[in-house]
């Protein structure tokens, strides 16, 4: 191992060379050598034509994170779970000047393993009639992408689709701690990324491996077990000399309580306003049940943990993360937690994940069609990706969809009723969804299904999508069926939601979290 400054970092990437990033928001994101690589770039015009790979929501939506790569002719292609928050690297996509390719995130994290024991790809079934299977585009998220190297295949008399593995000539990535044989720590880390399979990955395609810290310590200083990153996988490693490249999240540059180092008094955290947000947050935890292991997704999903911790309700339950965090309370910040109880490996967690033992997960939906299809990967020519949101629908028991019926909308929340003040522009229910990020007519294992928003419940039925409750104070045919861009059936057992989440305080979350545990076992002893 040599310690090298991020400028001689820069020189080792080559041209056309395969480039291998970890991490999700700034976690695990090595941010000094990503900008050394780009001046480098913008100097010489080298490296050019680089295909990156990255496999979670990386960056802060501005000026740090793979964004800094989004120079013209610096990527050639870039695949990722999510990629929006690197926009100057969506807008050369969009404007057709680079390949780019969305996969499910557990996909792409738990290649890297594939490609690290030498084996041929990866033989699954996440991705099926979603826009990453074939017959729906290959993940392809701009023209000039082409058709993507997955393919469908048949195995045992079943579909499955097979991601071939690939060799990576290049790793970047981020940790806390190195000592003088390369030995690296996450201490600071708001959770284990996948550096270890990374970094297995490009040695074992002959490749380099580069990994920036904030600390150079003494050999033999690192406690054994802390080290996550063994010396013998790293080639170079870059101590930061500027502090906006080590940053926790992209609004921490540190908080021990999401690291694990200090736990945070739970009734710190600021109790969250009465407006819509809430109001679907509180509907969606209404479906939680005792014991349950239930994932959250980013937006709205995460104020669901929020809400568990006000009513007083998380010891009963254990929320989780797709990052690989247990226990806890959800933050702000992408797929961290604070107070979190346990941290594992982001493939492990997939690993979990795709085996079915969640369960429930709550997801936000950005379109929603009359067969139950829901999009949250591609809206007009904005390119976001699916994040794990594919993996966690096609393997969770139980998922619960949530948003605002429509964009934009100005509404009153209060005295146990629900007010439109003024229709929003956006509308959220049409007629086709623009990508299929899930199927509503092909669930896999049979899952239930919950549709949540501020004004309604809904669920697929025989007749298609349903409202099963209604929000006190509204007109059901002004703002919830006219504000649909298909025809919504109404059940003829439609139910009020329930007044208290509409107020300032509800306190009826234990309540329902009971109803459900013990329908949840009558259910399960049959």
């Amino acid at each position: 191992m040599k310690i090298i400054s991020a400028e001689e970092a820069a020189l080792q990437i080559a041209d056309y060379a395969t480039v291998a990033s970890v991490g999700m928001g700034l976690s695990g994101w090595p941010d000094e050598i990503a900008a050394a690589i780009a001046d480098r770039y913008e100097r010489t015009s080298h490296p050019k034509g680089i295909r990156f790979k990255q496999g979670s929501a990386l960056g802060d939506f501005r000026e740090r994170g793979p964004t800094r790569l989004g120079l013209d002719g610096l990527v050639a292609e870039w695949t990722g779970a999510h990629v929006g928050a690197a926009r100057k690297l969506v807008g050369l996509a969009g404007e057709g000047k680079l390949k780019c390719f969305c996969l499910p995130q557990g996909i792409i994290v738990n290649q890297w393993r594939e490609i690290a024991a030498g084996r041929p790809g990866l033989l699954t079934k996440i991705g099926l009639h979603t826009f990453v299977d074939p017959r729906y585009g290959g993940g392809a998220m701009n023209a000039a992408a082409g058709k993507g190297p997955l393919e469908l295949v048949e195995f045992r008399g079943e579909e499955y689709l097979f991601y071939p593995s690939f060799p990576v000539d290049a790793a970047l990535i981020r940790g806390t701690y190195s000592d003088q044989a390369g030995n690296i720590t996450f201490d600071h880390e708001p959770m284990i990324h996948e550096g270890l399979a990374v970094a297995s990955a490009v040695k074992r395609s002959g490749g380099i491996v580069i990994v920036q810290v904030e600390y150079l310590a003494e050999n033999g200083a690192l406690p054994p077990k802390e080290v996550k990153i063994p010396g013998r996988l790293v080639d170079y490693v870059v101590v930061a000399t500027k502090k906006d490249a080590c940053w926790q999240s992209p609004s921490e540059y540190y908080d021990p309580s999401l690291s694990g180092q200090r736990r945070r008094p739970v009734e710190t955290i600021e109790p969250l306003p009465l407006d819509e947000r809430k109001v679907i947050a509180r509907r969606c935890a209404a479906e939680l049940s005792w014991g349950s292991l239930v994932n959250l997704g980013m937006g709205i999903p995460v104020l669901v943990g929020k809400v568990a911790a006000e009513e007083n309700c998380l010891d009963g339950i254990c929320l989780s993360t797709e990052s690989g965090i247990f226990g806890g309370v959800s933050s702000d910040r992408p797929s961290t937690t604070i107070n979190a109880d346990a941290f594992i490996d982001h493939g492990a967690m997939f690993d979990i994940i795709d085996g079915g033992r969640l369960d429930m997960t709550c997801l936000g939906m950005g379109e929603l069609d009359g067969d139950g299809n829901v999009n949250v990967s591609r809206f007009g020519g904005n390119i976001v990706g699916p994040g794990g949101f594919i993996d966690l629908t096609q393997s969770t028991r139980k998922f619960v969809f949530c948003g605002t019926l429509t964009g934009k909308s100005r509404m009153k929340v209060g005295g146990g009723k629900l007010q439109i003040i003024e229709e929003g522009g956006i509308k959220k229910l049409v007629k086709h969804v623009q990508q299929i990020s899930f199927n509503g007519r092909h669930t896999l294992n049979g899952q239930e299904v919950v549709y949540i928003t501020e004004r309604c419940v809904m669920k697929m039925t025989g007749g298609g999508l349903t409202v099963v409750e209604t929000a006190p104070g509204i007109d059901v045919k002004r703002d919830i069926l006219e504000q649909a861009g298909f025809p919504l059936a109404v059940s003829p057992d439609v139910k009020p939601m329930d007044e208290g989440i509409f107020s300032e305080h509800w306190g009826g979350l234990k309540g329902s979290i009971d109803k459900n545990h013990s329908g949840r076992g009558q259910h399960d002893s049959k």
